[in-house]
């Protein structure tokens, strides 16, 4: 009897090991294959993404034109540019740029979303027209809105004209310069917003609307009191990546303005791009990528940290 339970012990325990040998073996197997299918994106994202920003920091602890040896600084590059007067103008303008493009892009997003959220004639051609710009180069938009706001022949001040109304210098004018990048932005962009705020609108539960119709609502009553409260992580979402946008823009402002005139619209990668490619100070460059990259992390926290207070779920 006891050698008997002896050997059924040892057998179990025998098996027991076999089959925890066998789960560890599936185990690596299945991280293996998982390895294998995520290589072509993790391969060119670790090469081109992780690689240049650990080597960006190394970068701006040096002094560096890009051809001869890299000379230590230390954090000399990081206290320059704090102090100096130029990256607080190109960050301002870069706020500017944020304070003017995130509203319009919001309402102008969720407007279009609650007109082609009704039922209308050609609504998915609509839809499809207005998401267009979302798709179209930055480069071909920004031509185009160079054209419609040149201050000469542009089809915008030619209309201003024949109404009689003040025609702007637009983007070869320091002061509307980048009211000009703001507007073409905010253009191109309206349909990405829109989308979103158009799925934020069909999750709004329909009896949550119809209970508040038959309570007495008006229009506007649901719209501020169900509508735009249950649209909140739609606009969470929106504003979040829409800063993040804001905080990064360059394409528009440099195929628009280059910065111009007089530096009016110069943005803060612009002036990393100028840093490295015109004035051959690549430390710096990638000293200010790097104040850019904590600012653009410190105002994202706290927009996490702060949904709780106006986020709601349906």
């Amino acid at each position: 009897m006891t050698a008997t339970t002896h050997g059924t012990l040892k057998t179990t325990g025998t098996t027991r090991h076999t089959q925890g040998t066998g789960s560890r073996g599936r185990a690596w197997r299945n991280r293996g294959w998982v390895l294998f299918f995520l290589a072509p994106s993790a391969v060119p994202l670790l090469l081109f993404t992780a690689v240049p920003m650990i080597s960006s920091i190394w970068v701006s602890l040096h002094d560096w034109n890009l051809i001869s040896a890299m000379r230590w600084v230390g954090l000399d590059n990081y206290t320059d540019l704090l102090t100096d007067e130029q990256t607080r103008e190109v960050f301002l303008h870069t706020l500017v740029y944020c304070a003017g493009y995130l509203p319009l892009v919001y309402v102008g997003g969720l407007g279009l979303a609650l007109a082609l959220n009704q039922r209308m004639p050609a609504r998915a051609f609509f839809r499809a027209a207005y998401f267009l710009p979302v798709v179209t180069s930055w480069v071909v938009v920004a031509l185009v809105w160079k054209w419609l706001l040149n201050p000469s022949n542009g089809l915008v001040n030619t209309i201003l004209g024949a109404l009689g109304l003040p025609e702007p210098g637009w983007w070869t004018d320091p002061t509307w310069a980048l009211p000009a990048v703001i507007l073409s932005s905010a253009w191109k962009d309206l349909g990405f917003v829109m989308v979103i705020m158009l799925a934020g609108l069909q999750a709004i539960p329909s009896d949550v609307v119809e209970a508040a119709t038959v309570d007495g609502a008006g229009p506007w009553q649901r719209f501020w009191r169900i509508t735009l409260p249950l649209l909140s992580p739609s606009t969470f979402f929106v504003v979040v990546i829409s800063l993040i946008n804001g905080f990064q823009v360059f394409d528009q402002v440099y195929v628009m303005t280059g910065g111009g005139p007089q530096g009016a619209s110069q943005v803060v990668v612009g002036q990393v791009y100028d840093l490295t490619f015109r004035y051959g100070r690549a430390g710096e460059a990638s000293a200010l990528s790097w104040i850019l990259f904590a600012v653009i992390l410190l105002i994202t926290a706290v927009q996490i940290r702060g949904q709780k207070r106006w986020v709601h779920h349906a």
